[in-house]
């Protein structure tokens, strides 16, 4: 009989890490989908307006949950749900889209960047506070090496964009990273009853119809034609990013705590300086592979999954 229960318990550690393994890798390949999606905005965005390809690839993400409507149907939802889906939306990517275009017209990209490194942690803050969710002086030491690390990424790389206003422009994105808490929190919490694709689908729908209200506000000018380029980058984000980036990282989010999750999306200036290596011959230095390195370990740190005692809490 001891011999049994041994095997049981083997069984059971094996099943719960290869789930760990799983939601791992869907993060990794969320991240690699998001570092991508810089390359294909470059091409939108030479001949559109912002809100213009942000609206398009909500409308084709949309569009793909279509088939998936009378499954939908099934879900029981209740009164308790429709505030924090709406709330979710609305975070992101509703409000995170608004301040980070803006942002990104008044201050650097690397300025930016290094704004963003502040989510995991602010996201391990709220957690804690709204979730319960017991942090470890391990998983902040790994946030914060993978803070420093994306930080010294953002400075090891050269920036030519224009920042006209860098003061109004980083608080900006501070505000788009608080968008971003307040969205993984709410998604974190209804991921407890509702699948992360349904998740995924109420995004796209409120983003699309959101950013159409932004697009009849502002007045803008949709271009009489595109090209095959534009066309193939707003199809990619909307289908690649929209749906199966966020699908991922929501899946991620469900099953690990909001914390960990967050400690992945300093791997995105890291995946978009490979893919630029790869795709548009850039060089990586020195500096910026060792910051890569440091941004891996960070991340590694923080995926601490054992139960946490007295003496390892904060």
């Amino acid at each position: 009989m001891p011999e049994l229960q041994f095997g049981l318990r083997d069984v059971t550690a094996i099943v719960h890490r290869s789930g760990h393994l799983l939601s791992v890798s869907a993060l990794v390949l969320a991240m690699l989908l998001w570092g991508s999606s810089f390359v294909a905005m470059k091409y939108a965005f030479a001949e559109m307006e912002p809100m213009i390809v942000i609206f398009g690839r909500m409308v084709v993400g949309s569009v793909c949950f279509l088939p998936f409507l009378r499954s939908f149907s099934r879900l029981k939802l209740t009164r308790a749900h429709i505030l924090p889906l709406v709330g979710m939306g609305l975070f992101e990517p509703c409000l995170y889209f608004l301040f980070e275009a803006k942002a990104l017209e008044l201050t650097s990209a690397s300025q930016a960047s290094m704004i963003t490194t502040m989510l995991p942690l602010l996201v391990a803050m709220a957690a804690g506070l709204l979730l319960g969710e017991l942090i470890s002086r391990k998983v902040v030491v790994g946030l914060v090496l993978a803070a420093v690390g994306a930080i010294w990424l953002s400075l090891g790389g050269t920036s030519s964009i224009h920042a006209p206003h860098p003061v109004l422009g980083n608080f900006l994105e501070f505000l788009a990273m608080i968008s971003a808490t307040g969205y993984i929190i709410l998604l974190k919490k209804l991921s407890s009853s509702l699948p992360p694709f349904f998740l995924t689908a109420v995004q796209s729908v409120i983003g699309a119809v959101f950013f159409l209200l932004v697009l009849l506000v502002l007045r803008v000018q949709v271009p009489a034609t595109l090209s095959i380029s534009g066309l193939l980058a707003i199809l990619y984000l909307g289908t690649f990013v929209s749906v199966g980036a966020y699908g991922l990282y929501n899946f991620g989010v469900s099953r690990v705590p909001a914390n960990q999750a967050a400690a992945f999306i300093n791997l995105i200036p890291v995946c978009t300086i490979v893919l630029g290596f790869i795709l548009l011959g850039e060089r990586l230095t020195g500096w910026q592979m060792a910051a890569c390195l440091l941004v891996f370990t960070g991340v590694i740190i923080s995926q601490d999954s054992r139960p946490i005692n007295k003496k390892e809490r904060i």
